[in-house]
């Protein structure tokens, strides 16, 4: 007994390797570049005259280059510069992540370089180069996890050690992000924006750390695919347009378009695979973006947690980080053993301890809090509390298992551009998710108090929104498992 427990939590310090050091740095810097996030929002409401549709704007500019991740995926994949297809794009990414970071120095600091600009401008144009360089970086990433893997062990190890990879790149994600998250807001109540900035350098030179001391090689070539890479140009400013458009259903719209793109340029990454393999891959597909695609309950369950459970900001902090730090060490606990599971056999129970976890919001809807409360002395805030520690580490345990299924199919040559790809159509499985949300919200209204608009509460619907939500995340992944589970 003492022996598993020590081997399940040796598993991922055992499973690392050397070759593995620089995809995980540059993790642990995205998941650290939360570190200025604090100072920035704050310095922006203080320094800037930014209105917050400006502010929204902005916002749509920075959610271009994920979009357009499949373009950087083609260079990746594609493009050698001095010969390089790897470190040279990690370098470059530090370097726009470095420049981007200089001009907050400036800016903050007030100096003489920049005072002859306007702040707002130089802003803008410093997120935009900062979001660049981190999504350069991340494609890099996602396409090493498939090449640092030893291709010459049977397949069933080669699948085990995908799927490790991408648990110690989960763990180092967040493992920075809960490192430096707390850290940065205490460190801005104490030094200034210019020095916070500053101190935010780190950032950049973590995922240059790696990439000198790890020898990078047997990195396939594959030609330009000028429909993807173009089209990818094409389909990020059709994005940027509807973004700014008030069209009644632009939101669908997009949606629509979106997922024809990328369903045609994933037809384009695979159409040289055999048959059997091809076929193999729809199934994984199907059964991500369905399990992506469930819906959520939407902003109705934290409003009657506020004005009903009276949870407050506070408590909403506590059960944040706490979600963190067991999600971390769910991850680390069970990387053992799901890498040695059937994908589809660790999805099924994943759906369904998920499913019994939610279980308890429903059941406090109907008094379940009042019940244990009288008999037990168990509050509502004791319940949520509980509940957000067992249910935190599936999320992301499922993420992996998604991302294990992504790396496995990754067809050589085209690694970048399919982790780009297959990136962008889990984000349109989330915005389905968003939409079937948006439809269930109007057909089970659910009103907070708005005395200006004279709008009065009423959460007498919202016992069957979520009904209808945990019934949909149950069986809809469960009939995809079922159905192409087998094909996995």
């Amino acid at each position: 007994m003492i022996e598993n427990v020590k081997q399940t939590i040796l598993a991922p310090i055992q499973a690392m390797r050397l070759r593995y050091v620089p995809l995980l740095m540059i993790y642990f810097a995205y998941g650290a570049s939360v570190f200025t996030g604090i100072a920035e929002s704050f310095w922006v409401k203080e320094e800037l005259n930014l209105s917050a549709d400006e502010l929204m704007a902005l916002a749509v500019w920075l959610t271009v280059p994920w979009t357009i991740k499949m373009v950087f995926g083609q260079m990746v994949d594609s493009i050698a510069i001095f010969k390089s297809q790897r470190r040279v794009y990690i370098i470059i990414g530090a370097l726009l992540i470095l420049l981007s970071m200089f001009l907050m120095i400036a800016l903050a600091g007030d100096y003489a370089i920049v005072a002859g600009y306007e702040k707002e401008k130089l802003y803008i144009l410093s997120a935009i180069i900062g979001v660049v360089g981190f999504v350069l970086q991340d494609v890099v990433a996602d396409t090493m996890t498939t090449e640092v893997v030893d291709r010459s062990q049977p397949q069933e190890l080669i699948e085990q050690e995908l799927a490790m990879v991408q648990v110690l790149g989960r763990l180092a994600l967040a493992i920075a992000g809960v490192s430096v998250a707390g850290l940065g807001g205490w460190l801005a109540e104490i030094y200034s924006y210019e020095t916070m900035f500053k101190l935010g350098l780190f950032i950049p030179l973590l995922s240059l750390i790696g990439i000198f001391f790890v020898k990078l090689e047997g990195v396939t070539k594959s030609p330009l695919n000028y429909k993807i890479f173009y089209g990818g140009v094409v389909f990020a400013l059709f994005v940027i347009a509807m973004g700014y458009s008030n069209f009644q259903y632009g939101q669908e719209i997009v949606f629509v378009v979106s997922m024809a793109v990328v369903i045609y340029m994933l037809k384009e990454v695979v159409n040289d695979l055999p048959k059997e393999k091809i076929n193999r891959i729809v199934a994984a597909i199907i059964v991500i973006f369905i399990y992506r695609a469930t819906p959520p309950v939407g902003p109705a369950l934290q409003w009657w947690q506020i004005d009903v459970l009276e949870f407050d900001k506070a408590f909403f902090g506590t059960l944040n980080q706490i979600g963190a730090i067991l999600a971390i060490v769910g991850m680390w606990v069970a990387s053992g053993y799901i890498v040695k599971q059937s994908i589809a056999k660790v999805l099924i129970v994943l759906v369904v301890i998920s499913t019994l976890l939610s279980l308890p919001i429903l059941g406090m809807y109907y008094g379940l809090h009042e019940w244990t409360e009288s008999n037990f002395g168990i509050t509502a805030r004791d319940i949520a509390l509980v509940d957000t520690a067992l249910a935190s580490p599936f999320h992301h345990l499922s993420m992996v298992l998604l991302l294990a299924l992504i790396a496995i199919y990754a067809p050589e040559g085209k690694r970048g551009t399919w982790f780009a790809l297959m990136s962008s159509l889990m984000n349109l499985a989330l915005s389905a998710g968003g939409l079937m949300s948006k439809y269930l919200n109007q057909i089970f209204v659910v009103t907070r108090e708005v005395p200006s608009q004279n709008i009065v509460q009423d959460y007498s619907q919202l016992g069957y929104l979520l009904m209808v939500v945990i019934a949909i995340g149950f069986f809809a992944p469960l009939l995809a498992i079922y159905k192409y589970g087998r094909k996995l």
